[in-house]
């Protein structure tokens, strides 16, 4: 699908019965959803919108926190540094304060295209449902009423994989953490499961697999056993909700410590054009943008795509109905970067390299895919 870009749009409420299960009640809700008609459109190309061109845009975004704790000690988890006594000196000030700029982001993202902001975020680097509950109720983010799914982390630091979801436009019908077993290959510390979240997107049955791959510590090449292994978790999950024939819409996202031609992610066999694309195989829109010398994170001076939102082929096949890929995009807006000093343009980190509180946002930039669907005037 390829949509120019547009200036101006009309929003009206559509209103849609659903039927969400809930153990084993069935209960019945109400699904509003923005019917969006293309009207004004940027760069010389027009698409007449009239009674029979209207389409429905929602978007997907997922971003790392860069260690959102809160303030107590976890006797179960090595979280001594985000304490008030911490190295990091977290106090409850720092928190609330981070949260406001956590929030800040969220509230920023896909706003551009669509008024409510993502339907679905995947979020990266938080310690706990406190901290989800927290970050929801911060004013930027309260009027969307986004709810949480979260597990508990096998991680010695506690930091873990979460995701939020606006119920507007999102029905949750299940969720499972689901284990990285890197102690099979001799590894001491375990490290996060995969977040495998499904529910019905406005009608589309979607499946959301939310990823925090270890880190390359100690090394690109000691480390890439453990990332190799979550590529193999996520290829088999895939593979098992395609068993059957069945073709079913898949996303898997979340900050993956490699890029997306390495041999982690290659694992996956990604395709690297929509139109390449059969029902069951995966799409990553992010090699393109990756040759092109774009990234989420920057190390010494080097850009990194490792922040990525893929696609099942369900998403990318015209020939089937419901919501379909539009685009992606690396939101790297300029209040997220340092505006001066030896890393202007970088992006701001929450403290110092000396370990200061430095009012900032995240070393990584957040990542976002649009969807859209076709609406016929007698919807």
């Amino acid at each position: 699908i390829r949509l120019p870009l547009f200036e101006h749009c009309v929003i009206k409420l559509l209103t849609r019965p659903y039927i969400l299960a809930t153990g084993i009640v069935l209960r019945k809700f109400s699904q509003p959803m923005f019917r969006i008609m293309l009207a004004t459109f940027l760069g010389g190309c027009s698409l007449v919108a009239n009674a029979q061109s209207q389409r429905q845009v929602v978007a997907i975004g997922q971003y790392n926190c860069e260690n959102l704790f809160d303030t107590v000690n976890d006797s179960l988890k090595k979280d001594d540094d985000f304490t008030p006594n911490g190295p990091y000196h977290y106090t409850e000030e720092v928190y609330r304060q981070k949260l406001h700029n956590v929030a800040t982001v969220l509230s920023s993202i896909g706003t551009n295209v669509t008024p409510d902001g993502p339907a679905i975020i995947g979020l990266v680097e938080v310690e706990n449902a406190t901290v989800l509950a927290d970050l929801c109720q911060q004013p930027e983010l309260k009027s969307r009423n986004y709810q949480h799914v979260w597990f508990p982390t096998p991680d010695e630091r506690g930091i873990s994989t979460a995701m939020l979801y606006n119920p507007k436009y999102f029905r949750l019908l299940g969720a499972e953490p689901v284990p990285v077993p890197v102690q099979t290959i001799g590894w001491s510390r375990p490290t996060r499961a995969v977040l495998h979240v499904f529910g019905t997107l406005a009608g589309d049955t979607i499946h959301v697999l939310v990823n925090h791959w270890p880190s390359k510590s100690g090394g690109e090449a000691a480390s890439a056993p453990g990332r190799i292994m979550a590529a193999q978790v996520n290829k088999r999950l895939v593979d098992s909700l395609q068993a059957n024939g069945q073709c079913p819409k898949v996303m898997i996202m979340g900050d993956l410590n490699d890029n997306p031609t390495s041999e982690p992610v290659e694992i996956l066999k990604c395709v690297d054009k929509a139109e390449k694309a059969s029902p069951c195989d995966i799409f990553n829109p992010w090699i393109k943008p990756y040759k092109k010398g774009e990234g989420t994170e920057n190390y010494r001076g080097e850009w990194s795509l490792i922040d990525q939102i893929m696609l099942t082929g369900q998403f990318v096949n015209t020939n089937t109905t419901g919501w379909q890929y539009y685009k992606c995009e690396i939101f790297n807006r300029d209040f997220l970067n340092h505006s001066i000093g030896p890393n202007k343009g970088l992006p701001h980190r929450s403290f110092t390299i000396s370990q200061v509180w430095d009012n900032g946002y995240s070393d990584h930039y957040p990542v976002l895919v649009y969807l859209t669907r076709s609406v016929s005037a007698k919807q």
